[in-house]
């Protein structure tokens, strides 16, 4: 399966972004799937995730109320809404995906790099003040 991720930009804080996370070769429909954000100096974190069902969705606090995580499983891609932006969100932003393994709980949302099987290239948000 590769990623893609693309929506990013140049934007003034409180604007919104949408990024989306689009999948080739595969589907991501049944993958739990992660927003990790690597921001100026930084090591990449995560962000936002999604269960393998739906059912389930984490936020780190710094995004909790601001960003939205959901899937279209029809179009194979799984979107990240951005509200009220702040300069502090300024980052690389990638999706990752892990496939449903034996073992796994549908939903499970997984915060941990090593977790995650497929990774996309990022897209940069950049949020001015």
């Amino acid at each position: 399966v590769q990623l893609q991720a693309s929506g990013g930009g140049l934007v003034q804080a409180g604007a919104s972004l949408r990024l989306s996370c689009a999948a080739s070769g595969g589907t991501v429909s049944r993958h739990a799937v992660g927003w990790w954000r690597q921001r100026p100096g930084k090591g990449r974190e995560f962000a936002a995730g999604i269960s393998n069902d739906d059912t389930g969705t984490y936020y780190i606090n710094s995004v909790k109320g601001r960003f939205t995580i959901s899937r279209e499983s029809d179009k194979n891609v799984v979107y990240l809404q951005m509200n009220n932006l702040q300069p502090e969100d300024t980052a690389v932003y990638y999706c990752a995906a892990r496939a449903f393994q034996t073992g796994d709980y549908r939903n499970e949302v997984y915060i941990s790099l090593h977790e995650y099987s497929y990774w996309g290239q990022g897209t940069l948000v950049t949020v001015s003040s």
